[in-house]
């Protein structure tokens, strides 16, 4: 009988996450933005005013990538830097009028890329492939806290 980490999956998951890239890199050129840029102008267009590291935190990067995304972003137009009125020393991010312009267009490359990447799949199978996923992404979050699930958790 087979067990579940005997069977090999980790390439199939990083051809996937790097086709998803290559594919919306290709639909979203027309606009200036990739992926990782795009994520970033849409997490700020939601949630206007978030500091750097805030940012970092809810994209699940480390501070100094999204300090060179955003570098990028405000240089192209994107997205502005704020003084902190509470803290000098710190930033707020906002997307300007040019990002808010894009959102809707990026949106739907985002929507037809997940069409196409679903096709012939049904929501209840995209649905438990999801729920999969996040177990074992919180497996993997827990061995950095060194907390390890028990088995049969997450």
């Amino acid at each position: 009988m087979t067990k579940a980490e005997d069977i090999s999956f980790g390439y199939l998951l990083g051809d996937v996450t790097l086709l998803f890239r290559k594919h919306f890199d290709r639909r979203a050129v027309k606009f200036g933005l990739t992926r990782a840029q795009w994520r970033a102008t849409k997490m700020l267009y939601y949630r206007e005013g978030l500091r750097q590291t805030e940012l970092a935190e809810q994209l699940e990067m480390e501070p100094i990538a999204v300090g060179r995304v955003i570098d990028r972003l405000q240089a192209a137009g994107f997205v502005e830097r704020r003084p902190d009125p509470k803290d000098r020393r710190a930033w707020r991010l906002y997307v300007t009028d040019q990002a808010r312009s894009v959102i809707a267009d990026m949106e739907e490359i985002a929507v037809g890329l997940r069409k196409d990447a679903t096709r012939g799949i049904t929501v209840p199978e995209l649905q438990q492939a999801l729920g999969v996923l996040n177990r074992m992404k919180d497996n993997l979050q827990a061995l950095d806290g060194g907390l390890a699930p028990e088995d049969g958790e997450a």
